[in-house]
């Protein structure tokens, strides 16, 4: 095992053997040195730079900014972190509001990685060691230098579920399906230094992270403390800000720099103050709460801001509770929604294992810099950007939905709700059903027994998702209320596929020993595996009867996914359509009428449970074995060497050809000439449409380029599974049946070929744009690219001649791995897009781009129809404008690395 307090992180001559004498001989003295310290604990003596003494204003800063300040000045070396940095972030209550933002390095301490971000991250470090190699310099230059977790989590499927062998049998599948993908991660662990692969079955990256990954304060090799920190490729990485430790979510191709050394260049944030005071009643989940505080900053409009949480409402809530509101990050929009380190924080590490002797090391330091929060102090009080707040007693029970989760609806008024929803037009609350199919029903049978479904008519009943089941308040409520449930007599319908997938063994044993589990299991819950299954489309099929009533008959019926009590409610009643208060959920063993009141557990009764069952003991039995992996992976013969054989037989890792015929000068940028658009889009088009992560459809042109490599289309697997193959992944770029393409009269992965006006696969019109040799621009509405960091989203549009995307608004990550591919990202000024000017998508677009761009300048562009119009180029930083002369951040590593 490796220890998770200390870290190895950059020493000197590993730096070396990294970058090479020259770029170390660069970095001068640290002169921020006058300010380090050194603090006795337990025998030894650690040292650490004591950021509270640089100025008297540190006492104002928000605690997060704290951290990014402490980043600066231990790595400022006047190269890479310049002494002007540390005096931006020190000054940051003025400079917040300076006009165009201050640009500022952060360095984190760690990265994190699941494997459908975290394969083609490891693809690209194996096609740099080649690439480096082809000019002249050293294959081992390519290394991650600061610590790297990979966690295999998003590879299993609900193949077989509502059984106790489910676990074991799609463990077996997951193997069966992702040997190449699996040889690979284990070439990858033993080719490169400093990367920890945790193996298929460890459970979901974000509960890992939380449970064990995190250091709260790290200890390099050279005593030195300092605040743990950490990126992921997954959007989610934020909810490790309910321990107090800063990260969030970023592009694989950013993490794939941080990886290489590099700073991330960001904008100094603005810091939204979010007051939490009050008490949650006894029948409210931290999922209530954190839906409900999803609501309001969505609302209030936090984008690229960090949420600072503070007031005595915090203290009452636990790190589970704090870590679900965290988690949810992306969905309200904020970089981070950030818990300072307080007394819990440390009782936490205590409970799940960590030692002692940790724990007050950390308690030491952060009382010696002043970082260790009392939430009931108003002396400690920071200056904020902006203060919002949330009293706790007026929280109620929520689901999010349909189809948004930052869309919150009262469980009370769930049932108007998705009534109101079936003839609204078709979006994000509206499903465009005709009034005279309102009332549609359709008989079908399952196993012999005949069923009938209608709109809303549940047939997906899933517990999945870190955001929950890190929580043991919730995860045991569930079980309290399943145990209830089958005393009482009740059922799910056999139909209805039900699945448990925990996000790490803790939770099977704390369930098992406080002894709701089989009663979970009678409902259909069975534990079918350990990772991100149904929250990220991995459901496995429904029964093809169904499937095909649903299809036919175009009914609207639902998947209730996630950890709280609405999954088993909703599943028992078999339906989405219902007022808890008025109707009851079914008949009892009695005969008589059960309502959710009848069964639902209080919060006492779930925190009684919690305290007795959920122990040190379980987080060191289960994390003490984590990294041997089962007999399925101890087996597997991975490869061996410096550089990966790449198989030209493989459908799921191939080279990818970003770095064919590289050069050590980058090549001089072509303008964007009469580019044509390849797809006119509307609001809120998501990483999920741009780059699916599901299943790959029959007739798709991905499937249509597996059928020919022999492949028959249950070996297909998902688009995610097979993110190491950029055949596969641009052919499935744009690829989702849900995409509305406003070229065509219905959703789908679709569009017209302009030149011929021919409909065609989005794939197969990028390829003949291509032949012709025309640049493909995107035109898009507000939050383009919003939902889970992919990569991909960003790879795919590159691989199709996508040169730039004009949008009202991008999501944060999406933008920053658009430039990491050398897509200029633009935005419509504001008050204005394709409808307010009058754009078709179907002119041709020149665009006035200056041989020396500046970031956030406006940029005049023409068409063929006349009309003359600006837009804002969205290069945020001197950083994007490095990147984006270099062909994109991978091209310009490599050149960097070969010529140290």
């Amino acid at each position: 095992m490796i220890p998770r307090l200390v870290s190895n992180i950059c020493k000197p001559k590993h730096f070396q053997k990294i970058f090479g004498k020259s770029l170390a001989s660069k970095r001068g003295p640290n002169p921020f040195d006058k300010y380090l310290k050194t603090l006795e604990v337990n025998g030894k003596t650690y040292k650490y730079y004591d950021i509270s003494q640089l100025a008297s204003t540190f006492e104002h800063l928000p605690f997060s900014i704290r951290i990014l300040l402490e980043s600066a000045v231990r790595n400022c070396d006047n190269f890479a972190i310049k002494e002007a940095d540390v005096t931006h972030i020190l000054d940051w209550e003025k400079n917040q509001n300076v006009q165009g933002g201050i640009e500022i390095p952060f360095r984190p301490a760690r990265v994190i990685l699941q494997d459908f971000t975290g394969v083609p991250a490891v693809v690209d470090f194996a096609a740099m060691r080649n690439a480096i190699k082809d000019l002249g310099s050293d294959p081992q230059k390519i290394n991650p230098i600061c610590p790297v977790d990979l966690v295999i989590d998003h590879s299993v499927q609900v193949d077989f579920a509502r059984s106790k062998d489910a676990l074991k049998k799609n463990q077996d599948m997951e193997f069966i399906r992702n040997k190449e993908r699996f040889e690979f991660l284990k070439w990858g662990a033993k080719a490169f230094n400093n990367m920890i692969i945790f193996p298929p079955g460890s459970g979901i990256v974000h509960q890992i992270n939380l449970e064990f990954l995190a250091r709260v304060v790290f200890v390099d090799a050279k005593g030195t403390l300092y605040p743990d920190s950490v990126v992921g490729t997954d959007s989610h990485t934020t909810m490790i800000n309910g321990l107090g430790v800063l990260g969030w979510g970023v592009g694989g191709i950013e993490a794939e720099a941080v990886m290489l050394g590099q700073s991330i260049s960001m904008l100094l944030p603005k810091v939204v103050g979010y007051k939490l005071y009050g008490k949650l009643n006894e029948y409210v989940t931290s999922t209530d709460l954190v839906l409900t505080i999803t609501k309001h900053l969505r609302q209030l409009g936090v984008v690229g801001k960090f949420v600072e949480f503070y007031g005595p409402g915090v203290a009452v809530l636990s790190i589970a509770d704090r870590a679900t509101i965290a988690n949810m990050c992306p969905e309200y929009g904020a970089t981070v929604g950030y818990f300072p380190i307080d007394e819990i924080c440390l009782e936490y590490l205590r409970k799940t294992n960590r030692s002692e002797e940790q724990v007050k090391v950390i308690e030491a330091y952060l009382k010696a810099t002043n970082q260790l929060r009392n939430y009931t102090s108003e002396s400690q009080e920071p200056i904020f950007s902006k203060k919002e707040g949330l009293d706790l007693s007026t929280v109620e029970p929520s689901v999010s939905g349909p189809k948004r989760p930052n869309d919150r609806v009262s469980v009370k008024d769930m049932k108007q709700d998705f009534l109101n929803c079936l003839p609204n037009k078709t979006g994000f609350k509206g499903f465009g059903i005709p009034n005279e199919k309102l009332n549609t029903a359709v008989k079908f049978t399952y196993e012999g027994a005949e069923y009938t479904l209608r709109h809303g008519s549940v047939v997906i009943g899933a517990i999945t998702s870190c955001t929950n089941t890190s929580n043991p308040s919730v995860m045991i409520g569930g079980g309290l209320l399943a145990k209830n449930a089958v005393n009482a007599g009740l059922t799910v319908a056999p139909y209805i596929k039900t699945s448990l997938s925990p996000g790490s063994a803790v939770v099977t044993n704390y369930l098992k020993d406080s002894d709701v589990m089989s009663s979970l299991e009678k409902l259909g819950f069975a534990v079918v595996g350990y990772g991100c299954m149904t929250c990220i489309g991995n459901s496995g099929s429904i029964d093809e009867n169904i499937v095909n009533a649903i299809e036919e008959n175009d009914l609207v019926c639902c998947g209730v996914l996630s950890g709280n009590r609405n999954f088993e409610a909703y599943s028992i009643a078999g339906r989405v359509d219902i007022d808890f208060e008025k109707e009851p959920l079914g008949k009892g063993s009695d005969g008589r009428d059960i309502y959710l009141r009848d069964i639902i557990p209080t919060r006492k009764d779930i925190l009684d449970i919690e305290h007795k069952f959920v122990t040190p003991a379980i987080f060191k039995e289960v994390y003490g074995k984590i990294e041997k992996g089962s007999n399925n992976w101890r087996k597997l013969d991975a490869p061996t060497g410096d550089l990966y054989p790449w198989s030209s037989a493989s459908t799921y890792i191939k080279k990818p050809p970003f770095f064919e015929g590289m050069t050590l000068k980058p090549p001089e940028s072509k303008p964007i000439q009469n580019a044509r658009v390849l797809l006119l889009l509307g609001d809120s088009v998501t990483t999920d449409h741009i780059s699916p992560a599901g299943s790959i459809g029959k007739k798709s042109p991905a499937a249509r380029y597996l059928a020919h490599r022999g492949l028959a289309p249950k070996e297909f697997n998902t688009y995610g599974s097979r993110r190491g193959n950029d055949d596969v992944m641009s052919r499935g770029t744009f690829a989702n049946i849900r995409l509305v393409n406003q070229f065509m009269s219905k959703p789908g992965p679709r569009t017209v070929y302009l030149p011929t006006n021919e409909e065609m696969d989005v794939f197969d019109a990028a390829q003949s744009y291509i032949k012709n040799q025309i640049p493909l621009i995107i035109i898009a509405g507000k939050d383009y690219g919003s939902g889970s960091s992919r990569d991909w989203a960003a790879k795919g549009p590159y691989l199709l001649g996508v040169r730039a995307v004009i949008a009202e608004s991008f999501e944060r990550i999406h933008r920053s791995n658009l430039v990491g591919m050398g897509i200029i990202p633009f935005q419509f000024l504001p008050e204005q897009g394709a409808k307010q000017l009058g754009l078709t998508g179907k002119e041709t677009y020149t665009f006035d781009f200056p041989s020396v761009p500046k970031p956030g300048q406006n940029i005049k562009v023409s068409t063929d129809a006349e009309k003359i119009f600006e837009v804002m180029l969205r290069f945020d930083t001197e950083i994007d404008l490095l990147y984006y002369k270099h062909g994109g951040i991978l091209n310009y590593m490599v050149r960097k690395m070969a010529t140290k």
